[in-house]
């Protein structure tokens, strides 16, 4: 692991954007996987400001999202579908047939599983990988667990991650109970991970990921085992952490 400690929340987002914007111009026809969520956000902003200033060019550049709703359709303002082009996909040259994001409203959710990791398998894998971290250390939404899926699954929320999403909706009755995500062999495939975390209410999680044993009670703690991992940190979520 390489741990980068940023000032703030602004310098973070910078340099993640720097990190991402690299991959492409060293490899124009990446294969990115991208997270959702208010961490990335001031990274999709810089990336877009640098799209608009003719320093990267996505045009040949294919996307895997991480996770999606179940029960909600693509044009739901609180999807993650929504959020992409909302935040990203509107604002830059990512072609359309390249973007992929599992649909949570599908009636067979184990097919649009098993195609969605069959399309990463296909494309040759995914480059770099964006991950966030919740306060419990799930990444995606492999929730903490005496066991954890390895590919992309159908998961239960549990009442943490509900609550603390609930920011995002009208109440907390208004939350997906369930969602897609990839799972934890899918993550840890990628060839690059890029983890991302700002704030003093994610230090316990970054620390536990980068100090703490390794347990799928704190699913992000297995990126230790991965050979090429960058985490980003702004100083409040790194307070906590090991010297």
């Amino acid at each position: 692991m390489r741990l980068q400690v940023l000032e703030n929340y602004k310098e973070m987002s910078v340099k993640a954007a720097s990190i991402i914007a690299s991959q492409v111009i060293l490899k124009p026809d990446s294969n990115l996987g991208l997270a959702t969520g208010s961490t990335p956000l001031g990274m999709y902003d810089k990336l877009v400001e640098m799209y608009e200033e003719d320093l990267v060019n996505f045009e040949k550049v294919v996307t895997f999202n991480l996770d999606e709703y179940v029960g909600l359709a693509a044009d739901h303002p609180q999807s993650y579908n929504y959020y992409m082009f909302d935040n990203f996909f509107e604002m830059v040259n990512v072609p359309k047939d390249n973007i992929n994001i599992p649909s949570g409203i599908e009636d067979d959710l184990k097919q649009v599983c098993k195609d969605y990791d069959q399309k990463i398998n296909d494309y040759g894998g995914i480059d770099l990988q964006v991950l966030g971290i919740g306060k419990n250390g799930h990444i995606g939404f492999n929730e903490p667990d005496n066991k954890l899926r390895t590919n992309t699954h159908v998961v239960e929320l549990n009442d943490e991650t509900i609550n603390d999403n609930s920011r995002f909706f009208d109440s907390i009755d208004d939350v997906p109970k369930k969602a897609i995500s990839m799972g934890m062999s899918s993550i840890m495939k990628a060839q690059k991970i890029l983890l991302l975390a700002s704030g003093k209410q994610k230090a316990q999680a970054i620390k536990k990921a980068i100090n703490g044993e390794i347990t799928t009670e704190h699913p992000a703690s297995l990126l230790q085992l991965h050979s090429d991992v960058t985490i980003l940190v702004d100083k409040d979520a790194a307070k906590l952490i090991s010297k």
